[in-house]
């Protein structure tokens, strides 16, 4: 049955989703049949703070979605589907690592078609007696979605491979992209049947599903939210030839914790957020975190693990016992090397075949004493490349057997039909040595599962004719292009493409001591028995836990548009400047002080023309001419283009180089700062400057009276921030006795005074207007980045002290819903602009007796 809320493709692709608030209907919390997401209670206004829906049941419960459920399907022979949980699944698996008291729904496909008249029973089904919850989708559709978009261009792009032709991943097709979209909308539908969005958690898996958290937080602005990622991340070279790029990262951004395998793939997406979102990262106490919309997104970086106990009771079957004797007798007089890998072209297959041929090239006297065990598991996908690579296995395989091979004797034993769990069990334990020489690959838990049955047992002990109680032992040869490479620290890591490389390590696994094989193989042991799949599970809920502990105390808004939604967290009490509230408070006072930054706040951030307009000169003259009023306008910029800027403007007063200069107006010399007067500095500073100027393609130095700026806005953003750390620490160095700060702020590190900031303009004004015994009632402070957060943060420490009226109405205000120490916001300049414009307009005439002296400085 095919839900009407993601009937129309189009409009799912171009984002507009409104489906999801058809028609008002309360469901229960766990829907006992398919029910659709257009028929969820939902707000008109999907921006609303208050969005999420109310819990019914407060109790621990996590929401695993995954692209297939972890269920077996069989018909009987009357035609009745049955079910069995595959134990073989990582997501069955996983709940090894939660609570006994942690309810768990999983939600994905089903690896059968189910015939549309039996989707509400077997529905009904797996839900009473497996708290699973099937997503069916449509086969036209799920074939564009999984064998297009995820395994034509998705997953060929995540290992590094680009569609240069159509036989290497294909064109871009929009249709696939639709139904990807498509099919993330159906998993949404499924989760919101579900989901008490206060209490539960979400765990999201794999590329199939990544913009599933976009769906999922515009519905449920506190959704706690995690997602991890099981494939590669590509480098941002070649990620950013995927047309729908920024789509992609966005929507993984509004989950609240997005996990890796290896800090290496977490590297390219981090900085793919920096090149193509100009988002920076963090990290605080060995936590990686994203600042995105007043959002903290973590950073998981923890390898996946096996399911030990499982391979342990596998390995106590009879039916293994008996396999592992029939290998010893097959092998008796070879040493083993096993290859197991799916038959496709990332596992490096015929690489490592070209590296067996080569040692009994080299080696004459291995020949007829060492055999190549190579298990093909079935490719995943399908397509011309895995017919290719099946042709060239067997060709290659044919070769070497010819060459080489003797009655009684075959180098390379190819097993390309599925084995039973147990059978293949058995080929680890009777191994020498693994090798995966795949070019590109996740994760690959293969030498996990080979360690672990090396490991063995007592009754396989004694079929192989082994001491019980003496040391085990293994050898590993690994790919260094696999994510359990960096995790096995005793293997021997390879480069898959040079054969010579894998021929000499393979000779060296055969010929190591004994006591090396024990000493590697006990390392890995030990690493794999205690970081296994729960351990992995448990560590990755435990920081989803963290990641989401904000959730309850931050104020939540919905901005954007289809895939470029996303939520805005910030403090509860951060709330939109009402310009009517401020006139009112405006107009009933009597001592007023207007605090205003330039650029960024009263004039567009990036704008061509920097100059001020008419129209801001003539607000500011209107303001700054009231005698009621004391009007600054407080500027990182020099002295001297302020005073032909505003040449114009008498009464208004002017801060230059974030406040070492003032001058209370126009008839007032320029005063700087008492804080220092020797700059003998910048004598040192710059040439350091210069020096990473000019080993910074793109970077700057903007020289001022009492700063040096060096900024990097036009470098490349990886490469200038590695500069630009580099430049803070040999700035520091070189400048330690000298009463300087150097701070990093947006791509630019700044060398200044110490103590000069803007705050330093806020203290003067009411330490002067305190000694003169005019308090002020009404001060407005607005800026737009990190500089300004200094007038904030005195405007509001100055709340309840003497240096204001007990009366006094404080409007700290920033541009743009971000966090901030300021209590309010607008939304950009041009409305910044109105406000003021609102104020100099409301307060014409004025009496002049109660009036503070302009000139107070």
């Amino acid at each position: 049955m095919v839900s009407r809320s993601y009937s129309n493709l189009l409009d799912l692709a171009s984002g507009n989703f409104h489906s999801f608030s058809r028609e008002k209907k309360r469901f229960p919390r766990v829907a006992t049949f398919t029910g659709v997401l257009s028929e969820l209670d939902d707000d008109t206004n999907s921006n609303s703070v208050c969005s999420d829906a109310p819990s019914s049941v407060a109790q621990d419960r996590i929401i695993i979605v995954g692209n297939q459920l972890p269920i077996k399907s069989h018909r009987t022979s009357s035609g009745k589907l049955t079910f069995t949980w595959d134990n073989d699944s990582l997501l069955l698996q996983l709940k090894d690592g939660m609570r006994e008291d942690m309810e768990v729904v999983y939600i994905g496909c089903l690896k059968d078609q189910v015939d549309p008249s039996e989707q509400d029973d077997v529905a009904q089904r797996l839900l009473e007696n497996f708290k699973c919850v099937p997503a069916y989708i449509p086969p036209e559709i799920f074939t564009k979605y999984y064998h297009g978009f995820c395994k034509q261009h998705l997953w060929p792009l995540f290992h590094y491979m680009l569609p240069l032709n159509p036989d290497l991943g294909g064109r871009f097709d929009r249709s696939l992209w639709q139904a990807y979209l498509s099919v993330n909308k159906i998993f949404a539908d499924k989760v919101m049947e579900v989901i008490s969005p206060d209490d539960d958690f979400v765990w999201v898996h794999d590329y199939h599903l990544m913009v599933l958290p976009t769906f999922l937080r515009k519905r449920f602005n506190r959704v706690k939210l995690g997602f991890f990622l099981h494939s590669p991340f590509p480098s941002s070279e070649i990620y950013r030839t995927l047309p729908v790029r920024n789509e992609l990262l966005r929507a993984l951004l509004n989950a609240d914790l997005i996990g890796f395998h290896t800090f290496d793939y977490a590297r390219h997406f981090l900085s793919c957020c920096s090149r193509m979102l100009g988002l920076s990262y963090q990290s605080k106490r060995g936590t990686i975190g994203l600042e995105y919309y007043g959002r903290t997104v973590s950073i998981k970086i923890l390898p996946v693990g096996i399911h030990t106990s499982q391979l342990q009771s596998i390995l106590n079957l009879p039916e293994t016992q008996t396999k592992v004797a029939d290998l010893r007798d097959q092998f008796s007089d070879q040493k083993v090397l096993l290859g197991v890998d799916d038959m496709d072209i990332f596992k490096g297959i015929s690489l490592k075949l070209l590296a067996m041929e080569q040692l009994l090239q080299q080696h004459p006297e291995k020949r007829g004493r060492v055999v190549l065990v190579q298990i093909a598991n079935p490719a995943r996908g399908r397509g011309k490349d895995v017919q290719e690579v099946r042709s060239e296995t067997l060709a290659t395989v044919k070769r070497i057997n010819d060459t080489f091979g003797r009655p009684g004797y075959q180098p390379v034993v190819l097993i390309d039909e599925p084995l039973q769990f147990y059978e293949r069990i058995a080929y680890y334990v009777v191994a020498e040595c693994c090798l995966v020489t795949a070019v590109r690959d996740g994760m690959n838990l293969i030498p996990y599962e080979y360690i672990i049955c090396r490991q063995a047992n007592p009754k396989l002990n004694e079929t192989l004719g082994l001491d019980p109680s003496a040391a085990k032992k293994s050898m590993l040869v690994v790919s260094e292009f696999i994510g359990c490479s960096p995790s096995l620290s005793g293997a021997i890591r390879v480069n898959p493409w040079n054969i010579d490389a894998v021929t000499e390590a393979m000779d060296y696994a055969l010929i190591v001591s004994e006591a090396e094989k024990q000493m590697r193989h006990e390392k890995h042991h030990k690493y794999v028995s205690t970081h296994d799949v729960a351990y992995w599970s448990r560590s990755f809920i435990q920081d989803l836990e963290r990641a989401c502990a904000e959730h309850v105390r931050k104020r939540c808004w919905g901005i954007g548009f289809g895939l470029g939604f996303r939520v805005v967290a910030l403090d509860p009490s951060f709330k939109k400047l009402s310009i009517e509230h401020i006139v009112s408070a405006y107009k009933r006072t009597k001592k007023r002080a207007i605090l205003v930054d330039y650029d960024g706040t009263m004039v567009q951030p990036g704008s061509i023309r920097t100059t001020p307009s008419i129209q801001t000169i003539e607000t500011l003259n209107k303001l700054s001419s009231d005698p009621k009023n004391i009007v600054y306008l407080i500027s990182g910029k020099d002295r001297k283009t302020l005073t032909e800027w505003f040449s114009s403007c008498g009464d208004l007063g002017l801060a230059a180089e974030h406040g070492y200069f003032i001058r209370p107006n126009d008839g007032t010399e320029w005063e700087p700062s008492s804080l220092v007067s020797a700059f003998e500095w910048k004598q040192i500073a710059e040439p350091v400057m210069r020096l990473y100027t000019e080993t910074t393609d793109g970077s700057t130095i903007e020289t001022k009276e009492t700063a040096l700026v060096w900024n990097y806005q036009f470098a490349d953003p990886d490469f200038g921030s590695c500069q630009a750390k580099e430049l803070m620490e040999h700035l520091e160095s070189v400048l330690t006795n000298d009463p300087v700060s150097v701070k990093t702020g947006q791509q630019l590190v700044e060398v200044k005074p110490q103590g000069v900031n803007k705050g330093l303009v806020v203290e003067r004004l009411l330490t002067t207007m305190q000694e003169q015994g005019k308090l002020l009632d009404f001060i407005l402070c607005v800026g737009d980045d990190r500089s300004d957060e200094d007038m904030f943060e005195v405007i509001m420490g100055a709340k309840d002290g003497p240096a204001l009226s007990p009366v006094a109405e404080i409007f700290a205000c920033t541009v743009g819903q971000k966090p901030s120490k300021a209590k309010y916001y607008l939304d950009d300049t041009a409305e910044i602009i109105r406000m003021l414009e609102g104020l100099a307009t409301s307060d014409q005439t004025a009496s002049t007796a109660e009036v503070p002296t302009k000139d107070i400085f």
